[in-house]
C-alpha cells in the first residue's frame, strides 16, 4: 500500500516596490511586471494546487508615485497595497527596510489594516525583546494536518538609512543571531512539518563558490543563515533584487527579482509516515512575468482610483527649464559636472543653507528634465524619499569619501572606462557614487584605488584634512549608508525633513523658470 501524498506550493513576492499597474510611470509605457500581473499567476497555481502558502517578503508599500501620493495626501484612506493584499489572501508578510520610508503612522496604519501578520523577529520594541509589528512567526495547519512553520526576520541594518524619527523606540537585532534563536525556540517548542524563513535579505557570498559578493558589513546574511542554522527546509529571500532558485547547503532557496518582475515558487512534496508527513523532496522556480500574462482586472480596478488621481499629480506643470538638463548617458553624467546634479545640489544647498553638498545620479535610466517639467519628470529623475542633512565632517572625511566615489570606475585592457562591478553585483548601487558641488576636486582613475583624488580645493583653496566643513546630503548616505562609514555617527547641524522631490518642486514653483548651469567643479582624469 502506497503511502499517503502531498504537495504544497510557497509562492512568494518580494521587493515590490508599490508597483501595481504593469507600467513605467516615466512615459506610461506598459512594462512585464507589477502586482495585477503577478496576481494572474497567483490565482492560476492556486487553481492547480490544492494546498498553497503565500507570503511577501518586505518592500511592498513604498516605491512608485502612486504609493508615494497616497502617503502624501491620502493617509486617511486605506493604504493600497494592503488593499490588494488582503483580497489576494496573502497568509503572512515580513517588514522590510523600505516599510519605514513614509514614517511611523503609515507603517503602523499598514499593519493595523492587514488581515494576515507582519512577522520580523528581529525588530523589537526597546527593551521589552516583543516584536514590534506581529508575531516572530506563524505555524499555518491545513485541513490534511500538514503545519508549515515560517520566520520572518529583516536585515538589521535599517538603522544606517533609516530617518531617525522614522523608527523611534525600535531595536534591530543581528538577522543571523535572532534566526539561530527563534529557530532553536521553534524546534523546541513547536510541532511542524515544515520549516520556512523569510528573510528581507540576500546573499553576501555566491552560492556556488562561497566567495564573497560584498563589503563584510552584515547587510545581507543569507549565505550563512543557510551554512550555520541546522533544519531550515526553505529560505525566501529579497532586497538584493536578484533572480535565484537555487539550493544551498540543502536548503531550497529563492530570490524573486524586483518590482514584480517574476514570482517565487517552492514545491514541496510529503508523504505520510507513521501519521506523520515528512518532506520527500523540494525545488524552487521563477515564474517570470511576460506579454502572455494579462493583469488582473479586478487588482487594477481596486487602484484605480488612486491610480487616476496619481496619474492626474504627476502631469501638474511645475516650471520652464532655459538650457539643457537632458541626459542621454549615464556614465558621461558621471565623468564630468551636469547641469541636472548641480540643479541637485543648488537645491540641496538652497534648502539646508550649507555651501558644500553631494548627491547622485540614483537611476542609470533618467533623462534629465525637458524643457517643461511636471511632478512625473521630478519623481522620475529623483525616485528616493530622501530627506536632508547637515553633517559635520573632516577635510579627511570628505577625500576618504571621495576615494569611495572614484572607485566606481575601472579601465580596461584597452584603456576604456569601465564600472567597477562592486558597484554593479549582485546588485545594482550606482546611487553609491556622489557627485559635490561646492569644493573643486578631480580623479585621476589611472592611479590606484585609494589614490585617485589629485586634487581638492574650496575656492581655489586646498582643503584641510583636519579642518571641519558642514555638508548637505541626503539621509541615507548621511547615517553612512553604501559603506561611507565616515560619515557615521557625525554631529548634525540641521535636518530638512521635507522630503526631496517636494523640495525640488517647490524649488521650481516659487521660481517657475530654472537655468540650467554648469561651473564643472569637477571631473575624473583618464
Amino acid at each position: 500500500m502506497e503511502n499517503e501524498r502531498c504537495e504544497l506550493i510557497i509562492m512568494e513576492t518580494s521587493d515590490l516596490h508599490g508597483n501595481v499597474f504593469p507600467i513605467n510611470y516615466r512615459d506610461n509605457e506598459e512594462v512585464n511586471a507589477g502586482l495585477a500581473k503577478i496576481a494572474t499567476i497567483i490565482k492560476s497555481e492556486r487553481e492547480k494546487n490544492q494546498y498553497s502558502l503565500l507570503i511577501d517578503n518586505g518592500d511592498v508599500i513604498q516605491g512608485t508615485p502612486l504609493t508615494y501620493y497616497y502617503a502624501k495626501f491620502l493617509p486617511e484612506k486605506k493604504n493600497p497595497l494592503v488593499n490588494l493584499l488582503n483580497d489576494l489572501n496573502y497568509d503572512c508578510a515580513v517588514i522590510g527596510n523600505h516599510e519605514f520610508n513614509y514614517g511611523s503612522e503609515l507603517i503602523q496604519a499598514a499593519v493595523n489594516e492587514s488581515q494576515f501578520p507582519w512577522l520580523s523577529a528581529n525588530i523589537i520594541i526597546g527593551e521589552t525583546k516583543e516584536s514590534a509589528f506581529g508575531p516572530p512567526y506563524l505555524v499555518k495547519e491545513f485541513e490534511n494536518g500538514l503545519r508549515v512553520a515560517v520566520l520572518g526576520i529583516t536585515t538589521h541594518f535599517i538603522p544606517n538609512w533609516e530617518n531617525p524619527n522614522h523608527i523611534v523606540g525600535l531595536q534591530f537585532e543581528d538577522a543571523l543571531a535572532c534566526a539561530k534563536r527563534w529557530i532553536d525556540y521553534i524546534q523546541k517548542n513547536e510541532d511542524y512539518d515544515l520549516l520556512v524563513v523569510s528573510y528581507h535579505g540576500g546573499f553576501e557570498r555566491d552560492l556556488s563558490t562561497g566567495e564573497r559578493g560584498e563589503a563584510v558589513t552584515g547587510e545581507n546574511q543569507a549565505y550563512a543563515i543557510c551554512h550555520e542554522i541546522e533544519g531550515i527546509d526553505i529560505l525566501l529571500t529579497g532586497h538584493q533584487h536578484r533572480m535565484i532558485a537555487d539550493t544551498l547547503n540543502g536548503v531550497t532557496v529563492v530570490q524573486p527579482g524586483y518590482n514584480g518582475q517574476a514570482l517565487g515558487k517552492v514545491k514541496a512534496v510529503f508523504e505520510k509516515f507513521e501519521g506523520k508527513w515528512a518532506l520527500k523532496s523540494c525545488s524552487s522556480q521563477l515564474i517570470e512575468v511576460d506579454h502572455s500574462v494579462q493583469a488582473d482586472p479586478h487588482i487594477l480596478k481596486m487602484t484605480e482610483k488612486y491610480e487616476k488621481d496619481t496619474q492626474i499629480w504627476l502631469d501638474q506643470p511645475i516650471a520652464k527649464i532655459i538650457g539643457d538638463m537632458t541626459i542621454s548617458d549615464a556614465l558621461e553624467v558621471r565623468l564630468g559636472d551636469h547641469p541636472l546634479i548641480e540643479f541637485f545640489n543648488h537645491v540641496q544647498m538652497d534648502a539646508s543653507g550649507a555651501r558644500i553638498s553631494s548627491t547622485a545620479l540614483f537611476d542609470n535610466r533618467s533623462r534629465g528634465f525637458q524643457e517643461q517639467v511636471t511632478m512625473r519628470d521630478i519623481v522620475s529623475n529623483y525616485i528616493y524619499p530622501n530627506t536632508l542633512k547637515v553633517i559635520r565632517i573632516t577635510g579627511q572625511d570628505m577625500k576618504d569619501a571621495l576615494e569611495i566615489c572614484a572607485s566606481y570606475f575601472m579601465l580596461d585592457k584597452d584603456g576604456e572606462i569601465q564600472v567597477n562591478p562592486a558597484f554593479a553585483e549582485p546588485k545594482p548601487q550606482h546611487y553609491n557614487y556622489d557627485m559635490w558641488e561646492g569644493i573643486e576636486y578631480e580623479f585621476d582613475i589611472r592611479n590606484p584605488i585609494g589614490e585617485r583624488v589629485v586634487k581638492l580645493s574650496i575656492k581655489g583653496d586646498p582643503v584641510q584634512m583636519k579642518v571641519e566643513y558642514d555638508v548637505v546630503m541626503n539621509n541615507y548616505r548621511a547615517g553612512g549608508g553604501g559603506n561611507y562609514n565616515m560619515f557615521k555617527d557625525k554631529p548634525v547641524i540641521k535636518e530638512i525633513q521635507t522630503d526631496m522631490t517636494e523640495l525640488i518642486a517647490n524649488f521650481m514653483l516659487k521660481r517657475k523658470t530654472i537655468y540650467a548651469s554648469c561651473d564643472h567643479n569637477w571631473k575624473v582624469v583618464r
